[in-house]
Formats: structure tokens, C-alpha cells, sequence
């Protein structure tokens, strides 16, 4: 018999981490986390995708995976189904530039990929070096013409760079040609995939040899023509504590930002949080009534899910998040 737990609670989740060429030190200066190495690429703070899955830190669940609690307690997830859990959020930081890919769709990723789901994608920047760029989309306008300048290694002539700044949110939809430049800083929220086909990568040489391409792969599920930037970039200038950065087929995105308190309230069966500004406390409310006891200390860096039927938090101190759910 299950031991009697509260459902409604926020769990906290011990990240996993990449480390990649581009990689570089700034997960670790810059939000704390105890990882060794100077190729530190990607903090994968809510995960349940194999080989780096997210850890529970402490509380009734301490030491399972997230793949694990949403088998074994699918209860504190409300009615969501799916023998995966839907979503991942990642923190990236590039200290070079990645290389330029691009990812299926479901249906693409279905039939070729071993019935893999796609990859929609979105980025909210946290920090850029003046200067920073992605790559977002491109510019040829046929098929046809998308072959030719891959075929010719005309890279400069087909990639569609756009600089950035701290603030902005770029929706990435699968077949979008993407890429983060160097001195970015940024929190990925996306489809639980890891489907990557990998367009161009400068003639880097790593490991003694080139990365291998996937020039076939990309030409086939890249759309044609791109969609214009203006539809797929905005800057995050509102004053609101909450704001609505996107909502899609596979998820919704948020900013919350505490100034001093704040009370929120989703009404949604699960929402994963990153605090990726600040520090204060969060604490689960019943009936507008805060149990002390029940008080948690948050920090830049921490990640964690608000479990279903939880209700009202109440925020206090001077942080930022970055919140996501699945679309209504």
C-alpha cells in the first residue's frame, strides 16, 4: 500500500547535465551548480528523457527520476496521459556558437525515427553578450533553391541570423533552421525529444575529426520558405508580474516575476518552474491560510514542479521564473 503523501506540493528536482564542445563554465559561476569541467553545455532541470533524467531532491519522492514519478505516481500530474512525460526544460550556455540543425515533426520523427515525437522548441534569453545572435530560419525560397545553397556550401548566403538581447523569446517550431550563438544564455522549453539533425558546423574540428552532418534528414523536414523572424520573435517588455510568452499545441510558456509577494494560481494539472533570476520564498496557500512550515526558500537555478490540485502560491522576495504547463 502507498504510503498517505500530500499531493499538493512543489517538487524540487536535482538537474542533470550535458557537457558539450561549445560548453563552457557559466552553469557553474552563474547559477551555482556543483558540476565539474569547463565544457558545462546544458542544465537539463526538468527531464524525464533517458540517460538524463532529472532527480528528485528531496520530500516523499527523494531519489526518483522524473521518468519514474510520472510512471509510478501519475497522480500528481492530474489527468495528463501518455506513457512519456510531455515535456523538458533545459538551461543552455554557449560559450562558442552551435551548430546550425534543425528538428522533425511528430509524424516525421514517428516513421524515421523509430516512433521518436518531434521537436517544437522556444528560448527565453537570460543573458547575451553584446553582439550575440541566433540563427533563425533562412533564406532560400524554393525547395529547389534550399538544395542548391546546401549542396554549395553557401552558408552565409542561406543562414538568417537575427541578434539578441536579455528578454527576448524566439518560438522555434519543428522544420525551423535554428542555431545559438556564442555568449547566450538562454532557458529551453520544449517537447520531450532529442532529435537533432545537424545542417552545418562551421568545418569545426572536434575530437580529431568533423561532426558528423545530416544534410538528407535536414533537407526533408526544413520548411520552405521560412517563416518570417517578426512571427516568431518578441521581447518581453511588460511591467505585468505574469505574462503569457506563448502558447502552442504542445505547451504554454510564462514569466513570473516576484518584486516582493505575489500570489499565483494556474489551475492547471501540473507546471514546471525554473527560477532563473534572484532568490525568496514560495509556499503552497489553502484558503488563502500559509502554514510556516510549508515555506520554500528558492534560488536562481532551482527547478521544480507544481504538482496537481496545488492551488495558490504565494511568492515572496525578488525573483524571476520561467513557467510552463500544457495548453488548456
Amino acid at each position: 500500500m502507498k504510503k498517505d503523501v500530500n499531493l499538493r506540493q512543489l517538487i524540487f528536482f536535482k538537474p542533470a547535465f550535458a557537457h558539450k564542445p561549445w560548453g563552457g563554465t557559466g552553469l557553474r559561476e552563474e547559477f551555482g551548480y556543483d558540476e565539474p569541467g569547463d565544457d558545462i553545455g546544458e542544465c537539463w532541470g526538468i527531464s524525464a528523457y533517458p540517460g538524463k533524467e532529472s532527480t528528485v531532491a528531496d520530500g516523499d519522492y527523494a531519489g526518483l527520476n522524473l521518468g519514474e514519478l510520472w510512471r509510478d505516481h501519475r497522480e500528481l500530474f492530474g489527468d495528463v496521459q501518455g506513457e512519456e512525460f510531455p515535456l523538458l526544460t533545459k538551461i543552455i550556455s554557449a560559450s562558442d556558437d552551435l551548430s546550425v540543425q534543425v528538428h522533425p515533426d511528430d509524424a516525421y520523427a514517428s516513421e524515421h525515427e523509430n516512433g521518436a515525437r518531434g521537436k517544437t522548441e522556444c528560448w527565453y534569453i537570460l543573458d547575451a553578450e553584446p553582439g550575440s545572435r541566433l540563427a533563425i530560419g533562412h533564406n532560400a525560397a524554393t525547395r529547389e533553391e534550399l538544395t542548391e545553397m546546401i549542396e554549395d556550401d553557401r552558408w552565409d548566403e542561406l543562414i538568417r541570423y537575427t541578434c539578441v538581447e536579455p528578454g527576448d523569446f524566439v518560438q522555434i517550431p519543428s522544420g525551423t533552421v535554428h542555431a545559438i550563438g556564442g555568449g547566450v544564455t538562454l532557458l529551453e522549453t520544449q517537447q520531450n525529444s532529442d532529435i537533432t539533425y545537424r545542417l552545418y558546423d562551421y568545418d569545426r574540428i572536434t575530437d580529431g575529426s568533423l561532426r558528423p552532418l545530416h544534410k538528407k534528414q535536414s533537407e526533408a523536414v526544413i520548411t520552405v520558405p521560412a517563416p518570417e523572424i517578426s512571427g516568431m520573435l518578441l521581447h518581453d517588455t511588460s511591467v505585468d508580474d505574469v505574462v503569457r510568452l506563448m502558447t502552442c499545441e504542445y505547451y504554454e510558456v510564462y514569466r513570473i516575476t516576484c518584486r516582493d509577494g505575489l500570489g499565483v494560481d494556474f489551475e492547471r494539472p501540473f507546471v514546471i518552474m525554473s527560477v532563473v533570476e534572484g532568490e525568496g520564498t514560495i509556499s503552497v496557500c489553502e484558503d488563502d491560510k500559509q502554514d510556516d512550515a510549508d515555506i520554500r526558500p528558492v534560488r536562481k537555478g532551482d527547478h521544480f514542479i507544481v504538482s496537481a490540485g496545488t492551488g495558490m502560491l504565494r511568492m515572496s522576495g525578488s525573483f524571476r521564473i520561467i513557467a510552463s504547463c500544457l495548453p488548456q
